[in-house]
């Protein structure tokens, strides 16, 4: 894993409790927490047995690195500019890459596509499970009801800046202005996000809302689990989604 923020350290607890899944190591900016254990900072014990230690990209070669601690996949919880740090080194040894982070600027798209090329690479802004069932049955119900008002709403903790990356991407699959996109800002509210369909005579309401950050590890879990055995490229949510919404009528 790469990062070890608020976000990372759930997933990371989420993961060590996991049977079928394996923490191998966190790799962060920080030297504070440099060789801890993981599942000891967490106060978890490892599922498998198994315990991750956390070392310092400021101390670390990441090629020699990935040599010495070869892993099946690489989890970014970090700031954008993370992608830079691992991802071609990640790449050529075909690690799957699994993007969390909120916001990516064109620059580090491209590079996502190019690394998309030698290994399979999956983002999403928002990585929990249930915002990206809300953003996939959204598009359904707009491709069945074009003519319906849509508004979007957001609701974050006080200290969070900006729009979130989960309803920019809401708002871009509902073809909503960004400038309409209504947030809040309050408290300690972990993410709340909510399409409100508006018909003449009935309002439907799509809600998703995040309890704890652990609702990242379940998505990451999941998207892991998902994308065993895919050819190289880039991926998101809707890719190992729509498998699911066959009906399977027999």
């Amino acid at each position: 894993m790469i990062g070890f923020g608020k976000a990372g350290k759930a997933v990371a607890s989420v993961i060590l409790q996991h049977p079928d899944m394996e923490l191998v190591w966190v790799l962060r900016r920080s030297d504070v927490l440099e060789k801890r254990s993981v599942a000891e900072f967490l106060g978890v014990s490892p599922a498998t047995g198994t315990d991750a230690t956390i070392h310092s990209i400021e101390h670390v070669d990441i090629e020699q690195f990935l040599d010495e601690y070869p892993v099946d996949g690489i989890i970014d919880f970090s700031p954008a500019s993370g992608i830079y740090t691992y991802g071609r080194a990640a790449a050529r040894r075909g690690i799957t890459i699994i993007s969390a982070v909120s916001h990516y600027a064109e620059a580090e798209k491209e590079l996502l596509a190019e690394l998309a090329r030698e290994t399979v690479v999956f983002w999403s802004p928002n990585i929990t499970l249930g915002v990206n069932y809300l953003l996939f049955a959204g598009k359904f119900l707009k491709k069945i009801a074009p003519w319906a008002d849509i508004e979007v709403v957001e609701e974050h903790f006080k200290q969070k800046q900006g729009v979130s990356g989960t309803a920019l991407k809401i708002a871009e699959a509902l073809e909503v202005n960004i400038s309409d996109i209504n947030s809040v800002r309050a408290g300690g509210i972990v993410g709340r996000h909510e399409v409100i369909f508006g018909f003449p005579y009935q309002t439907v309401r799509l809600i998703h809302e995040s309890i704890s950050r652990e609702a990242f590890g379940n998505g990451v879990i999941f998207a892991a689990q998902n994308l065993k055995g895919l050819a190289n490229g880039l991926y998101d949510f809707e890719d190992i989604l729509l498998p699911y919404f066959s009906t399977g009528k027999n």
